[in-house]
């Protein structure tokens, strides 16, 4: 899907057209050297307290988690796992400061941010057990960190959207935590990328090369193959029955716009409650690259909205 410049929302031109002039494609070799950087910001924020934890892996390592708190905090309240993005191969959960500040502002929440495994350290599953295990914390921890036992949620953005939505399957599976709600943002769902968009897609910021490239990070010898999990890549599960209800947006020049729109397909017609905007003229993370672009504005403000209907309406009492 050729992308002209003219199709792309009028105030997000400009940064798209830095953002593919600095870097036009993650080539592996990008990504490995972006993973290196492992840029971490720091957050300033008087209503907000951040903590780091850390949980012991099977390995004898450490998995870092960043938690953000908010001070005024009375009674208990969701606990909100965010799993930043970044194609599985860069990034850290720092980057999720301003999604977890939004949440907390929309209606008081615990969120959870892991630091997992990206694909240049340890390809699939190491990223989605680093994930599950945060997961499992904020349920074990429940009590201590003031969350509600029966609303534990978990969002992310695009690999973290994908794990996401990896991550609530693999849950119900295994029946040990009960999830009541999910945000996966533009997620990264299908190593096919077999669709329109996802390919010949020379959009800014990600495109069908990077895709490719992040994809065979990620899946490593799986790499094109039948043998690729539902959990590495969910657009290849087949059941979508009892997920929890879903919020999500795409933006429409973007490679994930296609896999976007069948998951949430696949999951109304299994029942799932599920609200859905796509945006036209989007670029991928077009709402963090633009974040005062009036459709980024859009995006947002229809991400809280549907985060504050959930803490109102969605409930999943744990099995234990």
């Amino acid at each position: 899907m050729k992308i002209k410049f003219n199709q792309i929302d009028k105030e997000l031109r400009f940064n798209g057209r830095l953002v593919k002039l600095i870097n036009p494609t993650f080539t592996e070799g990008r990504l490995r050297l972006f993973a290196k950087l492992k840029y971490r910001p720091t957050f300033r924020d008087r209503s907000i307290d951040l903590f780091e934890n850390y949980i012991p892996r099977a390995d004898g390592s450490n998995l870092r988690l960043c938690v953000f708190k908010p001070k005024d905090q009375t009674g208990k309240i969701p606990g909100v796992l965010w799993l930043h993005g970044g194609g599985y191969a860069i990034g850290t959960p720092e980057q999720s400061m301003s999604k977890a500040k939004s949440l907390i502002n929309a209606s008081q929440c615990v969120v959870t941010a892991p630091d997992y495994r990206l694909s240049t350290e340890a390809p699939y599953p190491a990223a989605l057990e680093d994930s599950y295990a945060a997961l499992l914390w904020m349920k074990d921890n429940a009590s201590a960190l003031g969350i509600r036992e029966d609303q534990l949620m978990v969002g992310g953005e695009s690999a973290g959207g994908g794990l996401t939505a990896a991550l609530t399957l693999f849950a119900r599976d295994k029946g040990e935590v009960a999830i009541a709600f999910q945000m996966p943002l533009y997620p990264m769902l299908d190593d096919r990328m077999s669709s329109e968009s996802a390919k010949d897609n020379n959009a800014p910021v990600w495109n069908s090369k990077s895709n490719t490239n992040a994809w065979k990070l990620y899946l490593g010898d799986l790499f094109g193959t039948a043998n690729v999990k539902r959990y590495a890549a969910p657009a290849r599960a087949e059941d979508y029955s009892n997920l929890p209800p879903t919020a999500t947006f795409v933006g429409d020049l973007e490679p994930f716009r296609d896999e976007t729109i069948q998951y949430v397909e696949n999951l109304r017609n299994a029942g799932v409650p599920v609200n859905f905007e796509l945006y036209k003229g989007c670029y991928h993370a077009f709402e963090t690259i633009c974040p005062n672009a009036e459709v980024s504005k859009k995006a947002l403000s229809f991400l809280l909205n549907s985060y504050k209907y959930a803490v109102d309406h969605y409930f999943a009492e744990q099995s234990y």
